[in-house]
């Protein structure tokens, strides 16, 4: 089966300040403030949810295809996808913009600031869904440019190609209106606790209304597991324990991964999230979103020793 994965392509840039940032801000002046952190070094990582959700997917022997916009320093990220057999041809490459990248900086508290260039993001990646076999392809509509979200959700709609929405950190940028209609239609809605109850509170629709929306609601509960929501009712879906917790950043999109994984094989909704488990687990075991590693056999020696198996 054909897998879809639109959503963002970034360099996630990332610096550690070894020191408080508070140490270094004066209260009473921070109507003017001016100030500069000396950095440790900086660190360079893959990310955004469209590769991230793509990466996961490789290790579990798929090959999706990557719908985003890239920017002239995407090299080296190429070269990335190019040895994790990830194709390439629904990345359009913006010639005179950059990369979107995130510059994080962190103290010791672990406080962070975070500086974002949208860069090649702001342009659609204008994918042509119409050459793909609808009655074998499966979607999922990631945080990305915003058009792009629109548009493809339409264009599944139109050519009966099932989806799965996920709004994510798009929310705040997203038109009510939009919004509504993206979800409505779509195979799955699927977004963490605070995003639900931010989406409820942008569209005045409670979760039962999203439900009668959408064919399920799967809201995730980082460490509490998740909860999958459809016509038959409520399941919790139990979270699996990683070896380590180093980093909780791009757990979700492991998540995601392992869903699709599981809806591909032909899984039931609720087998199909506790694969997504399975696959967040190993996503915290890192620092960064696509720097763990695990195989088929790693992957489903954990689901078999996962509770709810």
């Amino acid at each position: 089966m054909r897998i879809l994965v639109s959503g963002s392509l970034a360099y996630d840039r990332i610096m550690d300040f070894p020191d408080k940032f508070a140490n270094h801000i004066l209260p009473d002046k921070i109507h003017i403030l001016n100030v500069c952190f000396m950095v440790n070094g900086l660190k360079e990582q893959f990310g955004g949810t469209a590769g991230n959700i793509g990466y996961n997917l490789s290790m579990l022997g798929e090959k999706p295809i990557i719908l985003a916009s890239a920017g002239k320093d995407f090299a080296s990220y190429s070269d990335w996808l190019v040895d994790h057999g990830l194709s390439q041809e629904g990345i359009r490459i913006i010639l005179d913009e950059f990369t979107a990248g995130a510059y994080i900086t962190t103290d010791l508290a672990d406080n962070q600031i975070t500086g974002f260039n949208p860069g090649a993001m702001k342009h659609p990646c204008l994918y042509d869904v119409n050459q793909v076999a609808a009655e074998d392809t499966l979607a999922i509509v990631a945080p990305g440019n915003l058009d792009d979200m629109l548009l493809l959700s339409r264009s599944y709609k139109e050519l009966k190609i099932p989806y799965i929405f996920d709004p994510g950190q798009s929310i705040p940028a997203l038109e009510t209106g939009n919004l509504v209609e993206m979800l409505t239609g779509a195979m799955i809605f699927i977004s963490n606790d605070y995003e639900l109850e931010m989406v409820m509170r942008s569209t005045q629709l409670s979760k039962d209304m999203i439900l009668e929306r959408t064919g399920a609601v799967i809201t995730t509960l980082a460490e509490r597991g998740s909860v999958v929501t459809d016509s038959s009712g409520e399941t919790m879906i139990s979270a699996i324990s990683p070896t380590r917790v180093l980093d909780p950043t791009g757990a979700g999109d492991s998540f995601r991964a392992g869903l699709i994984k599981g809806l591909v094989m032909g899984k039931d909704i609720r087998d199909a999230a506790r694969m997504g488990s399975v696959c967040a687990s190993f996503g915290v075991e890192c620092r960064g979103t696509q720097c763990h590693r695990f195989t088929e056999e790693d992957f489903w020696e954990r689901y078999g020793a996962s509770p709810d198996a």
